[in-house]
Formats: C-alpha cells, sequence, structure tokens
C-alpha cells in the first residue's frame, strides 16, 4: 500500500485550529508537551479521514474477475476504525462482509480495502454498514450481499452514558441474503463459527 501524504497547506491550516482549541480548554500550546501536538494531531486527522479522498467503486473494479462460482465468499473478521461525525470520537471493530456472485468475482484484498475507505471518514455504524453494502452490489451485481459490523463507541464509553462493556452491532442485506432464509442464517453461522 502506498505511503500516505500529508497536504502540507492543510496540515498548517488545521495546526492553527488546534492551537486554538488547546488555549480554548485552558491548555498553553507553548507548554513543551504541547509544542508538536497541533501539528501532528492536523496530521492524524488527515489520516483519519483519508477515505474521502478514495473511491470505493474503483477499488473494486481494478481486481473483477469472471468466474462461474456461484456459492457465498466470507471475508470476516476485518478490523476497522472510523470517527463518530457526532462527537469525533472512534470507534472500533470488526466488520464481516459476503457476496454471492454472479459472474464476478473481486479479488478479496479489495473488500477490506472498501471497508477502510468508508471507516475513513466522518461516519455513523448504521450509514458505514449500507455504504460498504451498496459499493459490491453495484460494482458486481451480485445474487446477494451481506454486512455485519461489530463496534465499540468511544462517544458512549468515554463520555454520555459512559458503558464501557457496551458494543454495537450493525447488518444490511440485499438479494438473497433478504429474500432467503437459510442464506441469511449460513452467513451468520459462519460469521459465528471459529474455523482457523
Amino acid at each position: 500500500m502506498a505511503e500516505f501524504k500529508y497536504n502540507d497547506e492543510l496540515t498548517e491550516n488545521l495546526k492553527g485550529h488546534y492551537e486554538e482549541v488547546l488555549k480554548g480548554i485552558g491548555e498553553d500550546p507553548k507548554r513543551e508537551g504541547l509544542l508538536k501536538t497541533p501539528e501532528r494531531v492536523a496530521k492524524a486527522m488527515q489520516f483519519l479521514t483519508k477515505g474521502y479522498d478514495q473511491d470505493a467503486d474503483e477499488i473494486i473494479k481494478q481486481a473483477i474477475f469472471h468466474e462461474e462460482y456461484s456459492e457465498m465468499v466470507i471475508v470476516k473478521d476485518i478490523e476497522l476504525y472510523s470517527l463518530c461525525e457526532h462527537h469525533m470520537l472512534p470507534f472500533f471493530g470488526k466488520a464481516h462482509v459476503a457476496y454471492i456472485p454472479n459472474g464476478k468475482i473481486v479479488g478479496l484484498s479489495k473488500i477490506p480495502r472498501v471497508v477502510d475507505t468508508y471507516a475513513r471518514r466522518l461516519q455513523v455504524q448504521e450509514r458505514l454498514t449500507i455504504e460498504i453494502r451498496d459499493c459490491i452490489q453495484r460494482t458486481l451485481d451480485p445474487k446477494g450481499v451481506a454486512v455485519v459490523i461489530e463496534a465499540e463507541h468511544m462517544c458512549m464509553q468515554m463520555r454520555g452514558v459512559q458503558k464501557q462493556n457496551s458494543s454495537t452491532t450493525s447488518s444490511a442485506f440485499t438479494g438473497l441474503f433478504m429474500s432467503n432464509d437459510s442464506t441469511r442464517k449460513e452467513f451468520i453461522n459462519l460469521v459465528q463459527a471459529k474455523l482457523h
């Protein structure tokens, strides 16, 4: 994967804003431990939101292959890290993605890249789930897509209700995963199974 390139002009612009944030909360941006913090945070925010500069559809289209395979394909336990758009605090967890090919398959590494592209934007878990599903449905035109995300949200654990052991599960389905109970159950069973 190519090394991430920071935008120097954006870094400088964000840096000034973060200096003001530090002052606003009562800190001294000239204090030794904080001297480089505004620049570090400016760069971190660019990296954590790099999905805005990526096209998930194009990622899939780079590795589509014609195959007659027609059984379920699952990529599970895909690590994801995102920022909640309401508080800009992290949420993180795992995505499980499946599709049933309809004459086309995709290189397996592209599915985690699609997850990452949408996760590296300000998000809510529900929309993230749907965006991943819709991208795969749109680009591969499979017989069905299933996405389940399990995540922990720092906005619930560090602030607000402060429930440290809570997690959120969201799901989205198309095609056979919606219309066929046994297909959906097979997906859920395979996601829960420890096969390795």
